[in-house]
């Protein structure tokens, strides 16, 4: 399989990486499908980052998030290098469902964050951009100085996709002639389903476990990403 993917690669122009948390083990970011979801209550991961309980219980969600989804010593590994690097010499697009920005710290260019980034938080009041660096310095739930409390840029559940990153991925993936996906579970939706819109050639799965797509693809490898990689020539 590892010869299968290097011909695609060595052959593809234009290729598009649809990653999801699998890719960002290797950096130390825990894959949040596996988590319990439990953090001093019975409720939950998907309940505790909904916009409901965003808006119900705001001090709890940020202790929650502050605590599962913010990984701010977290560094691109050799999964994020590759991407980046293939991308100096073909046509390279990621479509992430990942909020820690990695791909972006590795050098990759065109990425379409569909559940938004940490890195990226707004007051709810007045819109001021704050980094991830002035959340953290802050106290358990942000807030700026008009006094509005400073919500991350990311998708909660019960809450929509941005329009525009959609089409950008939408039209990326419709456009490629390989399509990677990497690292997910493919249950997420509706990111899961821009799936459908390939047309291309060539469909990869590399994931540690199998998906429901894996019948349809040309190679699938059920390993570590990075290590996957790092048997692939540029």
């Amino acid at each position: 399989m590892i010869n299968k993917l290097q011909n695609i690669i060595n052959k593809s122009q234009k290729i598009v990486f649809f990653s999801g948390a699998g890719i960002s083990t290797d950096s130390g970011i825990p894959d949040f499908r596996s988590n319990t979801g439990l953090y001093k209550t019975n409720l939950s991961a998907e309940e505790m980052i909904s916009h409901s309980y965003f808006v119900s219980h705001t001090n709890e969600f940020f202790e929650f998030y502050r605590k599962a989804m913010i990984f701010p010593d977290a560094k691109p590994n050799y999964g994020h290098q590759f991407i980046a690097e293939l991308g100096k010499t073909k046509d390279v697009s990621v479509v992430t469902q990942n909020i820690d920005g990695l791909h972006q710290k590795a050098g990759s260019k065109k990425v379409y964050e569909l559940h938004g980034s940490i890195h990226r938080n707004y007051c709810m009041n007045c819109h001021k951009f704050y980094s991830l660096e002035d959340i953290l310095n802050m106290d358990v739930t942000p807030k700026c100085q008009c006094g509005g409390i400073i919500k991350p840029d990311v998708v909660l559940y019960e809450e929509g996709l941005d329009e525009e990153v959609i089409r950008g991925a939408v039209n990326a993936i419709a456009s490629c002639d390989t399509l990677v996906i990497l690292g997910t579970s493919l249950v997420v939706y509706p990111a899961a389903s821009f799936v459908r819109y390939f047309r291309g050639d060539n469909l990869v799965i590399i994931n540690k476990q199998a998906t429901s797509k894996d019948e349809y693809c040309d190679v699938v490898i059920h390993d570590s990403i990075s290590e996957t990689f790092k048997q692939i020539k540029i």
